[in-house]
């Protein structure tokens, strides 16, 4: 076998590892859905779902986008600096407690708009996952940027699956109502980041370690700035319908939409999966060769995932009531109008990472932007008038709408790379003649 075949090969175990933890995830995560809506109902699943996303858009943005900008860091310009490590534990934690702090002060309000259904108290005690689900997204940037896939892939995996055995204890105990989810995802959140932290540190992570950098914090900031507003834009395109579903439509209509996305989003798996294992390789061999990289990959990636909505949508009519019951029929129209959304998700994953790591975020977050706009629009004038369906319109477009921008920004770029690269080019002895 030639070098070249072994790499590709390399390669493609990564990426498949990837996808399989990814998946993994996914299953323990469907799983937690399915016990709390049979427990619980819709209403349950509305406060699972937003719990698993308002902390951690909270703690990305008060981290300056931590999470976004470790792996370019460990990876790439400053991965032999030994002010590195201590200066992201520094930000996480900083940024974790500003958050938890923030969370609490503003308990009241977000009881009133978004956590009705449950106590004071409890939402309180929410806000603490705002400093754990940082501390568990830098860990596994971490471990991606010093090249321990492995150890990244147990914490996409580990995040999602250790709330299954705490929401158990917990129903063991004889707590099954809201208290057993938000201690549930909190106890899920230690356990996943003291396991992570600790394999870190054991791989020498921490070898040499000198004191934190605030230069080199800056750094990391301005980066993270820049990588933040795609990231939390992103994160806004995934989950803001949820959100405004709440507010708008109740939490039993959130339920249902949960379901749609989340099936739906199972196309999201390779597509994450691409950006997760080129974004750090991006970053190593610099922007020329990352361009004829990424640029032989994207039709193949665009090919297979395009192609992998076809059994999704001809499977979404049976599984969805298979699996969580009659009250969740409603839940197919959605899913269907969201997965052909995701149609171009494959070329976008290979983008994003190629823009990631070739130092330039701050164009994936224009992309992201621009979905971001679609969905704000449309979510306010469809959501109304035709609940989960609405939203689940509003998603298709902004998919629709970062992906075809991506593809502009990379078909840009890549023009003034091979401009760049003819005028550096030195002339022959015929064209100096």
């Amino acid at each position: 076998m030639s070098a070249i075949a072994r790499l590709r090969q390399g390669a493609t175990g990564i990426l498949m590892g990837n996808i399989v933890a990814r998946v993994g995830a996914l299953v323990s995560l469907a799983l937690g859905t399915l016990i709390v809506a049979r427990v619980g109902g819709p209403s349950a699943v509305g406060l699972y779902a937003l719990l698993r996303v308002v902390p951690s858009l909270l703690g990305v943005v008060l981290s300056c986008g931590l999470p976004g900008a470790v792996t370019y860091f460990v990876a790439g310009p400053t991965r032999n600096d030994r002010r590195l490590s201590m200066t992201l534990v520094g930000m996480a934690v900083a940024g974790g407690l500003a958050g938890t702090l923030l969370w609490i002060a503003s308990a009241p309000l977000l009881h009133e708009t978004l956590f009705q259904e449950i106590p004071i108290g409890l939402t309180l005690l929410a806000g603490v996952t705002v400093l754990t689900q940082l501390s568990v997204a830098t860990a596994k940037s971490c471990s991606q940027g010093s090249d321990d896939m492995r150890g990244a892939n147990l914490v996409i995996v580990n995040e999602e699956f250790m709330f299954l055995p705490a929401y158990g204890l917990l129903a063991l105990l004889g707590e099954r109502g809201n208290t057993a989810i938000v201690a549930g995802l909190l106890a899920a959140d230690v356990i996943t980041s003291v396991l992570a932290w600790t394999r870190l540190t054991r791989a020498g992570f921490f070898a040499g370690a000198q004191l934190p950098s605030l230069g080199l914090a800056r750094r990391i900031a301005s980066y993270g700035w820049r990588a933040q507003v795609g990231g939390v834009v992103t994160l806004l395109n995934l989950r803001l319908d949820f959100i405004l579903l709440n507010v708008m439509a109740g939490p039993a209509v959130l339920g249902i939409y949960a379901i749609a996305s989340k099936f739906a989003e199972l196309l999201k798996v390779p597509a994450m999966a691409l950006t997760y294992v080129l974004y750090p390789q991006y970053a190593r061999v610099g922007a020329r060769q990352a361009t004829e990289n990424a640029r032989r990959l994207i039709p193949k990636a665009g090919l297979a995932i395009a192609a992998a909505c076809v059994p999704l949508l001809l499977t979404a009519g049976f599984v969805i009531p298979g699996l969580y019951g009659s009250a969740f029929h409603a839940a197919v129209g959605p899913t269907r109008i969201i997965v052909l959304g995701l149609a171009l998700e494959g070329v976008a994953g290979v983008i994003t990472g190629y823009l990631y790591g070739t130092g330039r975020p701050g164009l994936n977050s224009w992309a992201m932007g621009g979905g971001l706009a679609a969905t704000v629009v449309l979510d306010v004038i469809l959501i109304p008038p035709l609940g989960a369906t609405g939203a689940a319109v509003a998603s298709a477009v902004a998919y629709l709408t970062s992906s075809l921008t991506l593809i502009w920004f990379f078909w840009t770029s890549e023009r003034s790379n091979a401009r760049a690269a003819w005028s550096a080019a030195p002339l022959s002895e015929a064209d100096a003649r």
